[in-house]
């Protein structure tokens, strides 16, 4: 008998883990937020070339070429979103968005291997990114 209870409190526990557990984000959703946060500047193909692009010196980036050697770096494209590390990048003036990006999180793998847990929404703009990768 206890080793049934047992069992069934374990199933009982693993089937609430799984019903709290968020849904990872689409694309889609990253799309949304790009548009509505970062197109002025990028453009709404990422290249760069919004219509607040000529008024920034220096230009802004290139979203769709952040891949190095084939890899995309997550962890250093989610600390300049978030504004954590925006070191080397010419004269900073890219606006912080972590306050804007705080909500539940899903859990990210950023290049470790080790799932972090990263709020949805800035989660959901790393996919999207990831995505337009050229």
């Amino acid at each position: 008998m206890k080793r049934i209870t047992l069992i069934s409190m374990g199933l009982l526990g693993l089937a609430v883990a799984c019903a709290k557990a968020p849904s990872m984000p689409e694309p889609a959703e990253g799309q949304a937020l790009f548009n509505e946060n970062c197109a002025q500047c990028h453009g709404v193909s990422g290249k760069g070339d919004g219509p607040w692009a000529a008024q920034q010196t220096p230009a802004p980036a290139d979203l769709t070429a952040l891949s190095e050697s084939g890899e995309f770096p997550r962890a250093r494209v989610l600390s300049v979103i978030d504004g954590y590390d925006r070191t080397g990048l010419p004269g900073q003036e890219m606006p912080e968005f972590g306050l804007l990006l705080e909500g539940e999180t899903v859990p990210v793998d950023v290049g470790d291997g080790v799932l972090t847990p990263t709020p949805r929404p800035l989660a959901a703009l790393l996919f999207y990114l990831e995505s337009i990768q050229e």
